[in-house]
């Protein structure tokens, strides 16, 4: 595995989410099982409560996924999804930003396009800091949700085999989610092109690495697509990505695998496969919100 400094690992995960290395099967079952009892019903646990959703980088799902999650739960936001109209563009640093917000909100949804800034905020800050990407490195509450994804569709984890393709590289949600993958008893495939490869660390001796899908469609459970993260690529690197899905692919792979994607998808899977029920992509949204919602009530919920 990557090199993990100590410091994140000691951090409780109800004070700051910064990777998914800080929960155990048991943290996750109780985050789980607190998302099956939120999905059912209305309850307001978070009436008074204030997060402040601090976005450095683009963001559409996970943005909403959060506002939406706090204010079914009887709380309010404050959406901050464009820096470049806030103090920052005056060179306000991060942990100058947080301390401010902080006095406003009971718990920061940070997005940034540093590596080190959810650690970086945390260390600063008076209240919870909830990782929602932070460059190249990890997307915890995807990672989460994904998980609490094939766990629904699957009915379980354990004996599973994961074929992970597309930008293996960049894609911080396949980079979590492998880390998260690694607690239970799964078989985990790559297929990717070669300057695409995931990070020599996040494999292990079990894994294989495929650049045809074809070589392994047939024994997967879960197929998970991400696209090419281009605005991590230097300009002056083209690559031929062709590693899309095609409804012939769905028609060779099993009929009780399930297809998923974080999102945005920008061709790896066309439109005519939404109607498949093996496409759980939109369902996977619906997940991630009751997932987000637990996280708020773990974290700044009343005992």
């Amino acid at each position: 595995m990557d090199s993990f400094s100590s410091s994140k690992m000691d951090v409780p995960w109800r004070q700051a989410v910064i990777s998914v290395e800080q929960f155990s099967r048991q943290d996750i079952d109780e985050i789980f099982s607190l998302a099956d009892r939120l999905s059912v019903g209305r309850t307001m646990p978070l009436t008074g409560k204030t997060i402040t959703n601090l976005f450095y980088e683009p963001s559409t799902r996970t943005s909403s996924s959060f506002y939406a999650a706090m204010t079914r739960l009887g709380g309010s936001v404050i959406p901050i999804n464009e820096v470049n109209y806030s103090s920052v563009t005056k060179g306000e640093t991060l942990e100058d930003t947080i301390r401010t917000l902080e006095c406003y909100a009971d718990a920061i949804v940070l997005r940034h396009y540093d590596d080190d800034a959810t650690e970086r905020a945390a260390s600063v800050a008076s209240v919870p800091i909830i990782n929602a990407g932070n460059g190249a490195g990890e997307h915890p509450t995807q990672a989460l949700l994904d998980l609490y994804t094939i766990a629904k569709e699957q009915g379980n984890v354990d004996g599973l085999t994961v074929t992970l393709m597309g930008d293996l590289k960049f894609g911080r949600t396949v980079h979590s989610l492998v880390k998260l993958l690694r607690m239970y008893d799964v078989v985990l495939r790559f297929v990717s092109p070669e300057e695409l490869k995931v990070p020599r660390e996040y494999l292990n001796q079990n894994d294989t690495e495929h650049t045809k899908l074809s070589e392994v469609l047939s024994e997967t459970d879960v197929l998970y697509i991400t696209r090419v993260q281009k605005e991590r690529l230097s300009d002056n690197v083209a690559i031929d990505f062709s590693y899309a899905i095609t409804k012939t692919d769905m028609d060779q792979a099993r009929d009780d695998m399930i297809l998923m994607h974080p999102l945005p998808r920008v061709g790896e899977i066309p439109s005519e496969l939404d109607s498949d029920p093996r496409a759980a992509y939109f369902r996977q949204v619906r997940y991630g919100l009751y997932v987000r919602m637990a996280l708020l009530v773990a974290m700044i919920g009343r005992d």
